[in-house]
């Protein structure tokens, strides 16, 4: 049974080994703080930059689609060549990307500089693998918990951390100051984190990585872009169908290959490839309270609902959330280990769900909004923190990077999925404020209401899942070999 801390060590351990799940933790915070500061700069970097509306929006879509293709490829690549090492160079590479954007005003750097940043969505994955390996089976569920749990945290600090700086120092400050937590965290993980024995050995798969690159960027550009450039324009219809196509060839090559980027095999089993589904859903149910709450909190008081709260409270507002995902890592765990993560993931999105009830019944008092918010940040900390786990369950060692890696990329195709959706509720559901269209309440309670339902398949979709039961993670050999790791993935199957 796992121990309800908040941050689990190992007894006995030395100095460096008990700071193992706190410095990854803490680089698990990073890699959302550096994904959600750029958002209160969005209005005014048009201004800033003297770019448009839409280029300056790159600076998210960048992030997003960086993120999506290296996290399955640095997955892979830590199973193969050591996932510390690439943990390292993930969080450096989001150091050199901080500093480009410290450095310039230029819109085409900024871009550039964000695409380098999303190397850092690598790390959850790759944290969870090194805990797997480096942790006793009494420990890794808390901790596993723990680290999933930091995406919320991290978006929860970024946002008022953000707004905080670019309303009171120049916004370059802003940049400057994820730089030297980057260079803390690069610090911290070379200091206290050994590299982990367990290794998948063989070449890595140049053309598997590059397509499914190819297939990712066809896909999400297509999703993130839609709205703004029309779902039947020929440059989506063209995207989609390359996604389709490049995805295709791919799909192929995986199978035919001797070591595969991904292993599609493993993927097929109900176990592993249902888990992948409710991610995607889980995602998409998840990301909608953030979009949807930040845009309504924000709105001017005349539209009747609006509550017109600046970036700074708007932040405040989210922050509750966050700090339950923090406080409910090890009630997920326990759960886990009690009742099996399958039982938590459904009773997590069914949480989800139940807080965007709550949403629909009021969103006009603050206390309400944010009980809601709260809601669905518990379900968010019990499903997230469960998903790794049925992963860890049914995979072999040598696999679990780039398997969790996959689980990850899932999560980001539905918050794209889910953003682009929130978009075209939003832009069909609106009325005249004066001179300018605003999202009507209607609207918004229709997004909340397509979340919840999708809360609510998702818990379904785990269901579904075979039974699972903690895997003891093999017996390791001289030499990073782990005994059973084959034997451990077939049965969590």
């Amino acid at each position: 049974m796992d121990q309800p801390a908040a941050i689990p060590v190992l007894t006995g351990a030395s100095p460096r080994k008990r700071l193992t799940v706190p410095v990854l933790a803490f680089g698990g915070i990073l890699m959302a703080v550096n994904q959600t500061v750029v958002v209160p700069l969005l209005p005014d970097l048009p201004r800033l930059t003297g770019a448009s509306a839409g280029a300056v929006s790159w600076t998210v879509t960048a992030t997003l689609l960086s993120g999506a293709v290296l996290t399955p490829v640095l997955g892979r690549a830590g199973d193969m060549y050591g996932k510390r090492r690439v943990l390292l160079a993930a969080l450096a590479l989001m150091v050199v990307g901080s500093v480009m954007c410290a450095l310039s005003s230029d819109i085409r750097v900024l871009i550039a500089a964000r695409a380098l940043s999303g190397a850092a969505s690598a790390v959850v994955p790759l944290s969870i693998s090194i805990l797997r390996d480096e942790l006793p089976p009494e420990r890794r569920g808390s901790a596993v918990a723990l680290m999933s749990s930091t995406v919320g945290i991290g978006a929860a600090l970024g946002l008022p951390l953000a707004a905080l700086i670019v309303q009171y120092a120049d916004w370059h400050t802003m940049f400057w100051v994820t730089a030297g937590l980057g260079a803390l965290g690069v610090t911290s993980v070379w200091w206290a984190v050994r590299e982990s024995p367990v290794r998948e050995p063989g070449r890595f798969d140049v053309p598997g990585a590059l397509g499914l690159a190819a297939g990712l960027v066809c896909l999400l550009l297509g999703v993130s872009q839609g709205g703004l450039w029309g779902w039947t324009s020929p440059r989506v219809l063209a995207l989609f169908l390359g996604c389709v196509v490049t995805l295709g060839l791919w799909w192929w090559h995986q199978l035919r290959t001797e070591r595969p980027l991904v292993d599609l095999r493993l993927v097929s089993r109900p176990s592993v490839g249902l888990s992948h589904v409710a991610a995607l859903l889980t995602g998409f149910a998840f990301y909608a309270n953030s979009l949807v709450t930040a845009q309504l909190v924000q709105a001017p008081e005349a539209t009747g609902y609006g509550l017109g709260l600046s970036i700074v409270a708007t932040g405040l507002v989210l922050l509750p959330g966050g700090l339950i995902m923090l406080l409910f890592s090890p009630v997920s765990a326990r759960m886990s280990a009690s009742r099996g993560p399958r039982v938590t993931l459904a009773t997590g999105a069914l949480v989800i769900g139940l807080g965007y009830v709550v949403r629909i019944v009021d969103s006009r008092d603050l206390w309400m909004i944010i009980l809601g918010a709260a809601v669905v940040g518990t379900g968010t900390t019990l499903a997230y923190s469960a998903l790794p786990t049925l992963i860890l369950h049914a995979v072999p060692a040598g696999q679990t990077a780039s398997a969790n890696g996959v689980n990850v990329l899932m999560r980001t195709i539905g918050q794209a999925t889910s953003s682009a959706v929130v978009a075209a509720v939003l832009v069909h559901h609106t009325s005249l404020l004066g001179d300018t269209l605003v999202p009507t309440l209607h609207g918004y309670l229709l997004a909340f209401g397509i979340a919840g339902a999708v809360a609510l398949l998702a818990s379904a979709t785990a269901l579904t899942i075979p039974g699972d039961r903690p895997s003891p993670g093999g017996t390791r050999r001289a030499g990073g070999r782990t005994r059973g790791a084959r034997d451990e993935a077939l049965e969590g199957a």
